[in-house]
């Protein structure tokens, strides 16, 4: 029997997640070799990460293989649900416009700003003092 894989990439802020998915009796989500649950360690990250195949209802029958890396945990989660919404969107389009509407399919722009010369950070400024 030939595997099929679909796969598609998401990211967020530096956090790049590769994902492979495949047609499975059971969705099982493995992350860089663990479960999801066991790699994200909290219940509110991998809930994040499974978001997108609870939202496409048809989408529930699917092994999704992941490649996570850069960024933080957070980003990551994010990153694996922007992945799987691509790869779910992929194999089945009419699921698009409900991945759309929940925001899933874009891509968060929001990383952080670059350090200024003469400031501490992004946009703190030394202490000011008049002597």
């Amino acid at each position: 029997m030939v595997t099929i894989f679909i796969t598609a990439v998401g990211r967020r802020k530096t956090a790049i997640a590769s994902v492979r998915m495949s047609i499975a009796p059971k969705s099982s989500i493995v992350v860089n070799g663990k479960s999801a649950k066991e790699y994200f360690k909290t219940n509110e990250r991998a809930k994040i990460a499974e978001e997108a195949l609870a939202k496409a209802e048809s989408a529930e029958n699917y092994a999704v293989i992941a490649h996570v890396e850069g960024g933080g945990v957070a980003a990551q989660a994010d990153a694996l649900r922007h992945a799987i919404s691509r790869a779910i969107t992929k194999a089945e389009p009419k699921t698009r416009t409900i991945l759309k509407a929940a925001k899933f399919l874009k891509r968060d722009p929001r990383a952080k700003e670059r350090k200024k010369p003469g400031l501490k950070k992004a946009r703190k400024a030394p202490q000011w003092s008049k002597r």
